[in-house]
């Protein structure tokens, strides 16, 4: 999945050592979308060379690729939005440089023109 947005918050990074004694880092971002009722997503960046390469800011624009996962801890649920990629927009294309349609892209399109078949051929005999 993926989506395009500006980066409203960049929260505080996180680390700690896993049971197997490896250290791990996480950064957590807040992406503001563009759509009419506009909604807040937060999601991670797990790694800290991940971290690194995107250095995420605020106020930027990015489409950001994702997956969602669930798990199960003493009876309650938990859900992350894991970025596996970020993207940033091309300078001087357009907004939605992922190629994906929008109604907004739709709309803005020019109508082709009308093909001209020219005058009807009166030897033309079939009935349809």
């Amino acid at each position: 999945m993926e989506v395009t947005g500006r980066i409203i918050a960049v929260l505080p990074e996180q680390s700690g050592v896993s049971k197997a004694g490896n250290e791990w880092k996480k950064q957590e971002y807040v992406l503001e979308t563009h759509d009419q009722y506009p909604k807040k997503i937060c999601f991670q960046l797990f790694g800290a060379d991940r971290i690194a390469q995107a250095a995420i800011q605020p106020g930027e624009e990015l489409t950001v690729s994702f997956d969602i996962e669930s798990r199960e801890w003493q009876g309650r649920w938990f859900t992350s939005i894991n970025a596996w990629k970020v993207e940033r927009p091309v300078a001087g294309a357009p907004a939605n440089a992922t190629g994906s349609i929008t109604p907004e892209s739709v709309m803005a399109a020019p109508m082709p023109a009308a093909p001209d078949f020219g005058a009807p051929d009166p030897t033309d005999d079939l009935p349809f």
